[in-house]
């Protein structure tokens, strides 16, 4: 794998000469990326000599001896695409306030913004700066994007405190490297049918009903299930997110619309997810022509929406389907019942009036209820980190009722 490591200006940079030799060892190739304050403690020169690659430090090279030209100007851009991995260690708390806030004003901060793999931060700095609001602030934000943070360990610090701060060891960083890039290849052969988004119902032509789903719980599955391998159809209520790499696409807006792109997919599927938030009712009759306003109350006749989750299930075979439930109270005993009714294999339940979780926010607080009877609480997260525990409980329980007699899955 093609590994760039940043290096930052911290005492600790000293330590990132090994972690390159270390992650060569495992077969990586490492491009290095330090930015100016880095070079106040270790060299450049010494990082060239141990990857074997040119040491990236200036965004524009050669600009102060007039030098500058097209290919460095958009080099970060070259670079972004052509890395496995970023992994930042150390990160000081400048690095990790510039990542959080989208400031890009040297190489490798430009570099973090360009690039769509996974990213990998070892934080090291004093133990007060690491304790301080700001840095835990940028943290969060950071985790809720998806970033992997590998805390730093407790000891004697270079400032002579004690207490968190120290980089992480590098055992602990590689183990990070390795779960990370690992994690991309274990849906091979895999073919994931993903519903996202929220579905529209037409009350005349100018006005619809719709829920407050933005897709991004369905999206970021699909993301992940691509980069791990899988062959990802992700069908989509409409939303304003871009497909995601390596996923076909395949728009709706209407609830009977995502149903019958749902049939027409869900014979290649090995494994269904459907995340959208499809409307439950429709109106019975639209109108064809615009309502006027009236002082009279008006009243709209609904009648009930196909249920995607118990049609497909139905006809599940070997597949795997996983349904989602968005509750307001007694989630857990909600969340059980539709496993049972719905003949799900796993239900993904989450109470959206809790702070953090549910619509149009980037992270989110879920249990995983399976149909082997475990019940998986999970704490706040980003949706890319709740996407990626919802595929590792996927093969876990897919695993489990394999292993299984035969009779197991009779009736469905």
């Amino acid at each position: 794998m093609r590994i760039t490591l940043g290096v930052t200006g911290g005492v600790a940079a000293y330590k990132s000469a090994e972690l390159v030799r270390r992650l060569q060892q495992e077969g990586h190739s490492v491009q290095v990326v330090m930015t100016r304050a880095a070079r106040e403690f270790i060299t450049p020169l010494t990082f060239a000599a141990l990857s074997g690659q040119k040491v990236i430090s200036d965004l524009f090279a050669g600009a102060s001896s007039g030098e500058a030209n097209l290919e460095s100007a958009i080099e970060h851009i070259a670079v972004a695409q052509r890395t496995d991995l970023l992994l930042v260690a150390p990160a000081t708390a400048d690095t990790l306030a510039k990542f959080a806030r989208g400031i890009a004003d040297d190489f490798l901060s430009t570099l973090y913004l360009a690039s769509t793999g996974p990213v990998i931060m070892a934080p090291a700095m004093n133990v007060n700066m690491w304790q301080h609001p700001a840095t835990q602030e940028n943290l969060a934000t950071l985790r809720a994007r998806g970033v992997r943070i590998v805390e730093p360990g407790e000891g004697y610090l270079a400032c002579g405190m004690t207490g968190p701060g120290r980089l992480a060891g590098q055992e602990e960083i590689l183990k990070a490297v390795q779960e990370v890039l690992q994690a991309k290849q274990d849906l091979m052969g895999e073919t994931l049918l993903v519903t996202a988004g929220p579905t529209c119902e037409d009350i005349d032509p100018v006005r619809f009903l719709t829920n407050r789903s933005s897709g991004k719980m369905g999206y970021a599955i699909a993301e992940a299930a691509a980069r791990r391998g899988a062959k990802v159809v992700l069908v989509s209520g409409p939303t304003g997110l871009e497909c995601p790499e390596g996923a076909e696409r395949a728009g709706v807006r209407s609830t009977e619309e995502m149903l019958h792109a749902v049939q027409k997919y869900f014979p290649a599927s090995t494994m269904a997810i459907f995340a959208a938030a499809v409307a439950d009712y429709r109106v019975a009759d639209p109108s064809y022509k615009k309502i006027k306003r009236d002082k009279e109350a008006m009243t709209l006749r609904l009648e009930p929406n196909p249920d995607i989750l118990a049609t497909m299930a139905r006809e599940k075979g070997d597949r795997l389907v996983i349904g989602f439930a968005a509750e307001t109270e007694n989630m857990a005993e909600n969340a059980r019942q539709k496993l049972a009714a719905k003949n799900a294999d796993m239900i993904v339940a989450n109470d959206v009036t809790a702070d953090g979780a549910g619509f149009d926010v980037d992270t989110n607080i879920v249990t995983l209820f399976s149909r082997d009877g475990r019940d998986l609480p999970l704490s706040r997260m980003s949706k890319a980190e709740v996407a990626q525990r919802i595929l590792d409980e996927a093969l876990r329980l897919r695993g489990a009722l394999r292993s299984k007699p035969a009779t197991h899955r009779a009736g469905d």
